[in-house]
């Protein structure tokens, strides 16, 4: 298989690069997530620019139709530069769900305004008491006429504090799951917003005979949620590649320049060995995260999903422990900027299930392997 990028791929990756690190370093992103936003609405307009946030959208839904490694190339540079805007949270996801049932009317109402940067989505599709990958849904719609409303509570929310509709997944009333598009700030919508241990923002929202538009024409939407959440697995693995990737930089340079005895740590056999090691460890990771975004070419398949999670997160406690160890007391100072890289690796190992819940995906696929012939 060929790995080297095209052009133009080369191009999208470089631009997205030089666009983040004009506007973050370590104090600008501090600066920015502690605003009550938690990101910068002028780099999510200059993203909407250059096209990134229609990445996958088709062309005549506003969108560049772009695969999915143009998409792995754009989070990892959002990881290697910490960048807080949801791309993952208010477009690749929700937006890829009305991309994949959403009729022909609704795909071309929202998402040119998505792919523009002037709506933000969120799905609600999470609920208390649930972990991946349990999706028993228990917000319920209930049919009135031709329209529904919707009870439940969902928690966490991703970025749903700043959302301005919500793609709302519920039990349909001849059962099945059914995808809702519901105003934020619609009557029987109560949100509670707070922060996570990476900076970023999250949201409780409470649905009590919410309003909500069926997205699409009907029919149980299980197998599109499952395939979107696939595709956001990949992105997760490809920005923790890129945070993982920082983590090392930043630490090969902290044993090039700090002194110990006289001479820099780099001289120290033992600590270049380990950093060693971390680089084995993020090149693990690497070649995962291409085999789960080579795999979403025909729709993906959510073990190889789980395989990639599961040595990504490893990589990922692996780097950072290391990243953290081997700076000292000043790699958990907030100050520095790789605790909050370890924040952000360790915050992604918590979604959409942790190496744990990966684990036993993969244990429970063990008797279906070919046994060889003796």
């Amino acid at each position: 298989m060929d790995f080297d990028l095209t052009d133009e791929q080369a191009l999208l990756r470089d631009t997205v690069r030089d666009l983040l690190n004009r506007h973050y370093n370590p104090e600008s992103r501090l600066e920015a997530i502690g605003t009550d936003l938690g990101w910068s609405r002028k780099v999510w307009s200059q993203l909407a620019e250059l096209g990134v946030l229609g990445l996958s959208f088709a062309e005549k839904d506003g969108g560049m139709e772009a695969g999915p490694v143009e998409t792995m190339l754009v989070l990892e540079e959002l990881g290697r530069r910490l960048a807080p805007e949801p791309l993952l949270d208010a477009v690749l996801v929700p937006g890829g769900l009305i991309s994949a049932v959403g009729t022909p009317d609704q795909r071309q109402r929202i998402l040119p305004e998505v792919a523009a940067g002037a709506k933000l989505l969120a799905f609600a599709h999470g609920e208390p008491g649930t972990r991946w990958p349990d999706h028993a849904i228990a917000t319920t719609a209930t049919a009135q006429g031709e329209s529904y409303t919707l009870t439940g509570t969902k928690n966490p929310v991703p970025h749903g504090d700043c959302a301005d509709d919500l793609v709302v997944s519920a039990t349909l009333p001849d059962g099945g799951l059914g995808l809702f598009l519901v105003a934020a700030d619609a009557a029987g919508v109560d949100r509670t917003s707070y922060a996570t241990v990476d900076g970023l923002r999250g949201a409780q929202v409470v649905l009590d005979g919410a309003p909500g538009e069926l997205i699409g024409t009907g029919g149980d939407a299980t197998d599109a949620v499952h395939e979107v959440l696939t595709r956001a697995q990949a992105a997760l693995c490809a920005e923790s590649v890129g945070a993982m990737e920082e983590s090392l930089r930043l630490t090969t340079d902290y044993l090039k320049t700090r002194k110990q005895f006289g001479v820099t740590l780099s001289k120290f056999q033992t600590l270049t060995q380990r950093a060693a090691n971390m680089y084995v460890s993020l090149e693990l990771a690497r070649s995962m995260s291409y085999y789960l975004t080579a795999s979403l070419v025909d729709a993906g398949d959510p073990v190889i999903a789980s395989r990639a999670r599961l040595q990504v997160s490893r990589s990922a406690r692996h780097i950072g422990q290391e990243a953290i160890q081997m700076h000292g007391g000043i790699g958990v100072t907030s100050e520095y900027p790789v605790s909050h890289y370890v924040a952000r690796l360790t915050a992604i190992e918590r979604t959409l299930g942790s190496s744990l819940e990966h684990l036993r995906v993969l244990t429970a696929q063990v008797a279906d392997y070919a046994q060889p012939e003796l």
